[in-house]
């Protein structure tokens, strides 16, 4: 599957899942930018993709800031012309501890809905100019299978993925008519590089034993559905929230 002359924007591309698009996406001729609170993992990742004969650029971005992502756009259309694609992949999870919702302050929900939400519309209003006046663009958002699971112990995050779901059904709806394609995945037991405090191996044990292919997820099971969304093969899927789970979870 190639993306010779595309332009993919990641959010949070510096390490995980998004780092593994970035690689996936470089490799397959798209140029990439990496968009990144963490600079100097963003410049890591582009190196990488570089390194591997592809373009890429890095990209500071703070998310959650209306000017932040609209220099994000800015730099990619400068550096690459366009914007055809955005994986917005950045999102607060690795750093959670599990508490119960009584136990979550106030500031720890708006930040949560800040970044997991406010930064898939932020990073959406950026880009969709370029898209509509292309009349063509991909949106893949990032959604969660505890959305419907209702997992407890991170209520905030549960509740702005499930924002994010619905907000995917909107863009869907209004980017339409332009020829731009907005769709989320919802992943569940992806493991990456990056720690989590919120699964020990043995809760990792059970969540393995409640699917129904029986082994632990890891990023390279996040590529293929990225790159089926973002290609001209899915064409006519828009508003869809593509569960990739295993078998643990039927919608």
């Amino acid at each position: 599957m190639s993306f010779t002359d595309k332009v993919v924007v990641i959010t949070g591309g510096g390490q995980g899942i998004g780092r593994a698009y970035a690689l996936a996406f470089g490799s397959r001729g798209a140029a990439i930018v990496i968009a990144d609170t963490n600079l100097a993992a963003a410049t890591a990742v582009a190196d990488e993709v570089k390194a591997d004969g592809g373009k890429a650029i890095a990209v500071a971005t703070d998310v959650s800031d209306e000017a932040s992502t609209r220099a994000m756009a800015d730099a990619a259309k400068a550096a690459f012309g366009s914007i055809d694609i955005l994986i917005n992949n950045a999102a607060v999870f690795s750093t959670l501890t599990l508490k119960g919702f009584e136990e979550i302050s106030v500031e720890e929900w708006d930040r949560m809905f800040a970044v997991n939400t406010r930064g898939v519309f932020l990073c959406a209003k950026a880009v969709a100019p370029i898209m509509k006046q292309n009349r063509y663009g991909k949106i893949i958002n990032m959604s969660s299978v505890v959305v419907d699971t209702g997992r407890p112990g991170y209520a905030h995050y549960v509740c702005s993925k499930g924002a994010v779901v619905a907000l995917t059904r909107v863009l869907a709806t209004e980017l339409g008519p332009f020829d731009i394609n907005v769709n989320a995945i919802s992943p569940h037991g992806i493991a990456t590089e990056v720690p989590r405090k919120t699964i020990t191996e043995d809760q990792w044990a059970g969540v393995i034993a409640s699917q129904a292919i029986r082994k632990k997820g890891g990023v390279k099971d996040m590529i293929g559905i990225a790159l089926f969304l973002a290609s001209d093969d899915s064409h006519y899927i828009s508003g869809q929230i593509i569960g990739l789970n295993a078998g643990a979870h039927y919608n």
